[in-house]
């Protein structure tokens, strides 16, 4: 709860009854999202699938790039889910101005003010790793994974491509996902400064066991292929030297940490 005593303590019923209002408003503005995706699948699928369809130039395969579908119903799916993932981009923003403001009343005033820059940053580095995802990393996996059909050896045996688009749109969700939550790395660490939980010095000591948690991280969540990997862990760990920068700031910004008072000794006899 908030420490000004001119603050309204709410009971526990009424956390609650907020944090329905909240959740309520927050699945509406993801409803919404979902439609308006919908309504333009196909341009959110061109988008998508451009990364798929310059890789399949590029490694001049036969025939024009296209994805399929075994089932009548599969295609409905692909762009249901596809709505999905664009109605949570398109509400991302409303929905983090909600968690926002229900954590808000249990904070100082002058911490709410960080509500605008919260909401702001957190969609920008969100929009920045998925851009980062499509722009850079989807092109590259997609030219190394593919680099690997064609012709087998000299006896005329050849492997193709048949991708399926319900696994396209589950991989390209996936990674466009992982690239944004990985990019909200600086505000993750800027919320954990500012209550005083890590600051720039623990960062700086725990640098190097990072390196090696960054490749795992993305040994995990990218496909088997080494360039994606480098291509998440290298701006993770740009985005922990940044993380660095800001817990720095922060405890500038704090000031000394300020001791228990001290108590003169007692008077001799």
């Amino acid at each position: 709860m908030s420490a000004d005593p001119s603050e309204h303590t709410m009971t526990f019923w009424e956390h609650l009854e907020e944090l329905r209002a909240r959740l309520i408003r927050a699945a509406g503005a993801f409803v919404v999202g979902t439609g308006v995706a919908w309504y333009f699948r196909e341009q959110l699928l061109a988008w998508l699938t451009q990364p798929f369809v310059d890789a399949w130039s590029r490694g001049q395969l036969e025939g024009k790039a296209s994805l399929h579908f075994p089932a009548p119903a599969d295609l409905f799916v692909a762009y249901l889910k596809l709505a999905l993932l664009g109605g949570v981009v398109m509400a991302l923003p409303f929905m983090l101005y909600q968690v926002w403001a229900f954590v808000a009343p249990g904070l100082y005033r002058r911490e709410r003010r960080l509500a605008l820059p919260f909401v702001a940053s957190s969609c920008l580095l969100f929009a920045l790793g998925g851009y980062f995802g499509w722009r850079v990393a989807f092109p590259a996996a997609f030219q190394y994974l593919l680099g690997f059909s064609g012709p087998v050896g000299t006896t005329g045996f050849e492997v193709t491509p048949t991708v399926m688009i319900g696994d396209y749109i589950e991989f390209c969700t996936h990674m466009l996902l992982a690239f944004g939550a990985t990019f909200e790395l600086p505000v993750l660490v800027f919320f954990l400064a500012v209550a005083g939980i890590v600051d720039h010095r623990h960062l700086i000591k725990f640098f190097r066991y990072f390196v090696v948690v960054a490749f795992l991280i993305a040994a995990v969540i990218t496909p088997p292929d080494i360039t994606s990997q480098f291509l998440l862990a290298i701006p993770l760990i740009a985005l922990y030297g940044l993380s660095i920068i800001i817990a720095f700031f922060v405890a500038r910004a704090r000031g000394p940490r300020s001791g228990p008072p001290t108590q003169s000794p007692p008077p001799q006899p």
